[in-house]
């Protein structure tokens, strides 16, 4: 019996440490997106980021705004979408047995950080999300780069 535990432990080790990898944007695309600009025409910034992290590098998740494919995610990546202000966005993100939801209220003129995070769960890691202010958002975003839009693996 404790063979069989220790197997299992080392199993999910191998699992929650290998590593994952997206399709990136390019280069001047990730830069320009760090610049932090803040959108006009009535739009608001929403930038979705996975820290550069140990927990959980081996598990993509897909990430939601709105019903939208916005993509899938690895440790070290952010996504930025362009969404309109003055309404309630939802962003999702691809967990254990459901998709986790946060309700964003965006005001045009305006950036927004979301943060995706891995967390244990029964069989493989979930993704939970939760809203940065934009001094630690913009921080955190600073240090990570742009992935590529679209790819996400299922459907919500």
């Amino acid at each position: 019996m404790k063979l069989i535990k220790t197997i299992a432990a080392l199993a999910l080790l191998a699992i929650m440490t290998g590593c994952a990898s997206v399709n990136m944007a390019p280069q001047q695309e990730s830069a320009a997106a760090k610049e932090f600009t803040y959108p006009g025409d009535g739009k608001a910034g929403i930038y979705v980021f996975r820290k550069d992290i140990p927990v959980g590098v081996s598990l993509k998740k897909d990430i939601w705004i709105d019903g939208e494919c916005v993509g899938e995610s690895a440790r070290g990546v952010f996504f930025y979408k362009q969404v309109e202000g003055g309404q309630e966005h939802e962003i999702a993100t691809e967990s254990e047995f459901s998709p986790n939801t946060l309700t964003l209220f965006t005001e045009a003129g305006n950036n927004y950080f979301v943060e995706q995070y891995i967390k244990l769960g029964v069989f493989v890691g979930g993704a939970n999300l939760r809203q940065h202010d934009e001094e630690d958002g913009m921080r955190e975003v600073s240090k990570l780069d742009l992935a590529a839009s679209g790819n996400c693996s299922k459907e919500i």
